[in-house]
């Protein structure tokens, strides 16, 4: 009885097995969607002391792109300016295809906007480094960034953005004159 109770158990844990499907992600490519390179003010940059004010600016963007694929593209800027010149502002569209499958919800947004573009950025950095030198500027010396903290701040923001529209909703609401379904003016 008990031999049958655990081969039952077995079985039913196969069938289980089978109809959840199994969790993949692999990288499929890794490409530079767009690259520039601006020198606004070269020549006259390259007489000037370099101590410049360096500026970085990232983004992430996500797609889906059909058959479990997704594309990521990891905006990386960077804006040296001497005083208020711009030396050179460089920038890099790094993006990758990876399949997703089996994995949804939360677990994949967080995939998406941390895991992905820590794939991605050392090909951004390095590609915004070799485009830099090549503008004959000292090399960059981007540090990794923490994808995960960002990821959690970006959804720290949207929570207390979501708060404050439910407070300000039943306030907006009595001075708001309705233009068409979906439009609202506020007086």
């Amino acid at each position: 009885m008990a031999e049958e109770d655990v081969t039952n158990n077995e079985e039913a844990q196969a069938a289980g097995q089978e109809q959840e499907p199994q969790r993949q992600f692999v990288l499929q490519r890794i490409f530079v969607k767009d690259l520039s390179f601006e020198s606004p003010a070269s020549p006259d940059v390259f007489k000037q002391e370099w101590k410049p004010q360096m500026a970085v600016d990232l983004r992430t963007k996500s797609s889906s792109i059909g058959d479990d694929n997704y594309e990521v593209v990891l905006t990386l800027t960077v804006t040296a300016k001497l005083d208020d010149e711009t030396a050179f502002l460089a920038e890099v569209h790094q993006a990758g295809i990876f399949f997703i499958r089996g994995i949804e919800g939360e677990e994949l947004r967080r995939i998406l906007a941390v895991v992905c573009p820590n794939m991605l950025f050392p090909y951004g950095r390095e590609n915004l480094d070799n485009v830099v030198v090549k503008g004959t500027f000292p090399a960059l010396m981007l540090a990794q960034v923490n994808f995960d903290a960002l990821y959690q701040q970006a959804l720290q923001q949207a929570q207390q953005e979501a708060e404050a529209k439910t407070e300000t909703g039943a306030e907006a609401d009595a001075d708001t004159e309705e233009d068409s379904p979906g439009e609202a003016t506020v007086n």
